[in-house]
């Protein structure tokens, strides 16, 4: 469990959020200066709030008057603030709370050839990953990451999504994770709440939330978590966690492995028949759930697979296609897309 209590007065600024979850990886997300790095530097004990309450479990940080040395938080900012002066392994080792622990997450984390590198040699990329690992390295009660990847550009930040993946399923520490991009709050975070001017206005699951609600965050993109039961000429078959199959364009897993993979919701198209005699791999039958007016993007079409019990889908479509199609919610239709428009999150160069 995750559960937090905390106003801060900031200049002209006040932070007032409360909020209770189940999810082992909580996202906040919203605007900039709408609160979430405040949130974060308020609970690890950087800001003095008027009020601060954390539990996590049967842990608790009653008020700010405990310590920051005393909360047993990890706390991994946008930036890494690692040890100039000091190599990898040497930073791990500062406050390092299980040597066996370290060890476990250099290999999760893969940083094993970088332990004697000063941090001016490493990628930002590899900043990251060595200031996450020496996070898990104190064995917190939790972990408060700001935005770790926004520093990276896309390609890179679409390598280390994995790793971050991994993290979760191995350590399962509770995380309150801040991030501007839907795209990571999908992949990662079980719940999300979004944040605007100093307030929770919205929270749910990230899948509903990220759909439904007008955030300012960006165009959509369909992410999914997703076990390969087949790999042959390119082309891995992949059952989802959420339920139903997906065919994506891919060369070297293997069947077990697990992967994350997106598609954006402008490349499904819809058809209210099974077509023939098509290149694309991707024929799902799905049921609509609901037709969204996008002011932006359109018409989102939500369509869920497997009669309507499976992974949620959207797809774009202009209002016209809409109409012409005769779409609504409970409508049956089939979801198209290639297997090469689909992207996997993967760690590999």
């Amino acid at each position: 469990m995750i559960a937090f209590d905390v106003q801060l007065q900031q200049g002209r600024f006040l932070l007032d959020v409360q909020w209770q979850s189940q999810a082992r990886c909580l996202g906040i997300c919203g605007p900039s200066g709408s609160g979430k790095s405040t949130l974060l530097e308020a609970l690890a004990g950087w800001r003095t709030p008027r009020r601060l309450s954390l539990r996590l479990d049967a842990f608790s940080v009653p008020s700010a008057e405990i310590p920051p040395e005393r909360r047993e938080l990890g706390y991994v900012p946008q930036d890494g603030l690692l040890w100039p002066h000091l190599c990898v392994r040497e930073n791990l080792a500062l406050g390092c709370a299980n040597p066996e622990l370290a060890q476990r997450t250099v290999a999760v984390l893969g940083i094993e050839a970088l332990l004697e590198r000063m941090p001016e040699q490493l990628s930002g990329g590899e900043r990251q990953r060595v200031s996450l690992a020496r996070a898990i390295a104190r064995q917190p009660r939790a972990l408060l990451l700001d935005e770790p990847l926004g520093a990276l550009d896309a390609g890179l930040r679409r390598r280390i999504l994995p790793y971050l993946a991994r993290v979760g399923e191995e350590f399962r520490i509770p995380t309150l994770f801040v991030s501007h991009d839907p795209a990571e709050v999908l992949a990662l975070c079980d719940e999300v709440v979004l944040f605007e001017a100093g307030r929770i206005v919205r929270g749910g699951p990230p899948a509903v939330v990220l759909r439904e609600q007008d955030s300012g965050l960006g165009a959509f993109e369909n992410i999914f978590h997703g076990e390969v039961v087949q790999a042959d000429e390119g082309t891995a078959l992949l059952s989802l966690a959420e339920g139903g199959q997906v065919s994506v364009a891919a060369r070297g897993i293997q069947i077990g492995e697990r992967v994350l993979f997106s598609i954006r919701s402008d490349e499904i198209l819809v058809a209210l028949e099974r077509p023939t005699s098509i290149s694309a791999r991707n024929v799902l039958p799905a049921l609509v759930i609901a037709v969204v007016e996008d002011g932006t993007a359109g018409v989102r079409v939500d369509a869920r697979l497997n009669e309507g019990r499976g992974a949620l889908l959207s797809a774009v479509l202009s209002a016209a296609a809409v109409r012409e199609l005769g779409l609504s919610a409970g409508a049956e239709l089939f979801l198209i897309f290639k297997a090469n428009s689909c992207r996997l999150f993967t760690s590999q160069p």
